[in-house]
């Protein structure tokens, strides 16, 4: 999932800062910057703004009349160098409230936020239609993880939890299997058992009808998934 983002904020400084900081970001992509915030008001009708970095004290329009003319069509992250309008901005429902000069560490924690909320209706994760952005985000304990899809060797239910098998980590993520199978490329993975799904790519080969072996792992075959398994083998 890729978050697009405006910086609005009347100091280019400013704007550069952000800028550096959302192109750290695997999940943010800029789609636009402004010093003028009535042209931000523009850009989030004509373009596919999810996230506006927005200053408060600007000249022309304030970053809280902003808010009250944006009329929540979009989600915002309030920069300022002022406390005081913190309150004004938690009362338009803003994700977070960055205080100036705003550490990475700080800024990064508010894009998690606005992760989290801009994917809630997406469930547990989203994965991309593009070949060239073939990856997902899944809920650990305490974040939302980034996985390849390519990475992915297998991945094994645990009662209500599902542990990943990339090729460098295994991640835990408390959902249900089925929902991790609906989720996945069907052409790319097979549930070969009641409690596992294989990458095809990875297998390394299939012993008496009864074993995938994966990245030196042995997976069972279940015998209700055989057929199905084996006619998608047939297909690859």
């Amino acid at each position: 999932m890729k978050i697009k983002c405006l910086v609005i904020d009347d100091k280019p400084l400013a704007i550069d800062l952000l800028t550096e900081y959302i192109h750290t970001i695997p999940f943010l992509e800029l789609l636009a910057t402004t010093t003028d915030p009535i042209h931000g008001l523009e850009i989030i009708r004509t373009q596919p703004i999810d996230l506006v970095f927005l200053d408060i004290q600007m000249p022309q329009l304030s970053g809280i009349q902003f808010l009250k003319l944006a009329g929540g069509n979009v989600k915002v992250i309030l920069t300022t160098a002022y406390v005081k309008y913190a309150i004004d901005g938690y009362e338009h429902d803003v994700i977070d409230y960055l205080l100036k000069p705003i550490p990475f560490a700080r800024f990064y924690q508010a894009a998690e936020k606005a992760l989290r909320s801009i994917s809630a209706t997406t469930d547990h994760l989203e994965v991309p239609t593009s070949a060239q952005n073939a990856y997902f985000f899944v809920k650990t304990e305490h974040r939302l993880q980034k996985i390849d899809i390519e990475d992915i060797m297998y991945v094994e239910g645990l009662e209500n939890y599902v542990s990943i098998h990339t090729s460098n980590s295994r991640i835990l993520s408390l959902q249900p299997l089925k929902k991790m199978n609906e989720q996945l490329p069907e052409k790319q993975f097979a549930r070969v058992h009641r409690s596992f799904i294989v990458s095809l790519r990875h297998i390394s080969f299939i012993e008496n009808s009864s074993i995938v072996l994966v990245n030196g792992t042995a997976v069972p075959i279940g015998k209700s998934y055989r057929d199905a398994f084996f006619e998608l083998v047939g297909k690859a």
